[in-house]
């Protein structure tokens, strides 16, 4: 591809929802007309297989969509709501491995570059960001829940997802669900589901995705889908 540029996002379990939203906001700059936003993570390379209560959550995975210009009006992505809060950090984060801490025998030797996370508070979390972003998404574009065709959440446990449609009232019925396919791939996660979905998919249908991550990050991002994805 040597007429187009790259770069990396690292935004963990949000890097594909932050990536869509540069990618929508560049094309709409008039400046790009196709972009290819991919998110993949290999999860493998982190996860302490000596973690039971860990390493079962989690699987490797890539998935990609092509976002790119239209002159139809109210079709594509039409609001995003990003957030960060680094309180988080205490609760889902690797170690060792970055600037602050970098690899070296004593940071291999007592196995820090595994992923920790606190599963209780991590869940609590991500429950109320992400249903609390869902229905802020909601109210900045005048929705109801009864409005919305799909919600395609990041993947990260089936437990999280049904409690976040049970916060929002939302019949489980409009939620893309595949986790058992994949686990939970992070950044691949949303892009994954819509490809799984897309056949489900009509043109119009009112789409929010949300996600929620280390750090932590989390977000939600509303759009209309673009075609029949039947045909």
């Amino acid at each position: 591809m040597k007429n187009a540029f790259a770069f990396d996002l690292e935004a963990a379990c949000c890097g594909f929802l932050y990536s869509l939203d540069i990618a929508s906001t560049m094309i709409q700059s008039g400046r790009f007309k196709k972009i290819i936003v991919i998110g993949a993570d290999k999860m493998s390379s982190l996860v302490d297989y000596t973690d039971r209560q860990t390493c079962v959550l989690f699987g490797d995975g890539a998935g990609a969509v092509l976002v790119e210009a239209t002159e139809e009006e109210g079709i594509g992505v039409q609001d995003s709501y990003l957030r960060t809060d680094g309180k988080g950090l205490p609760f889902l984060h690797l170690k060792a491995g970055g600037s602050v801490c970098p690899a070296s025998h004593f940071t291999v030797d007592h196995r820090l570059h595994y992923l920790y996370q606190e599963g209780r508070t991590v869940f609590r979390y991500a429950v109320t960001s992400m249903s609390d972003d869902v229905a802020e998404i909601l109210r900045r574009n005048d929705l109801t829940k009864d409005d919305i065709n799909w919600v395609i959440p990041h993947e990260a446990n089936l437990r999280i997802i049904e409690t976040v449609a049970k916060r929002l009232d939302l019949s489980l019925e409009k939620v893309v669900v595949n986790i058992q396919h994949y686990g939970n791939t992070s950044a691949a996660t949303i892009p994954l589901a819509m490809w799984d979905h897309e056949k489900n998919l009509r043109k119009g249908d009112k789409v929010v995705l949300t996600a929620f991550g280390a750090g932590f990050v989390h977000g939600a991002s509303y759009l209309k889908w673009a075609y029949d994805g039947n045909k």
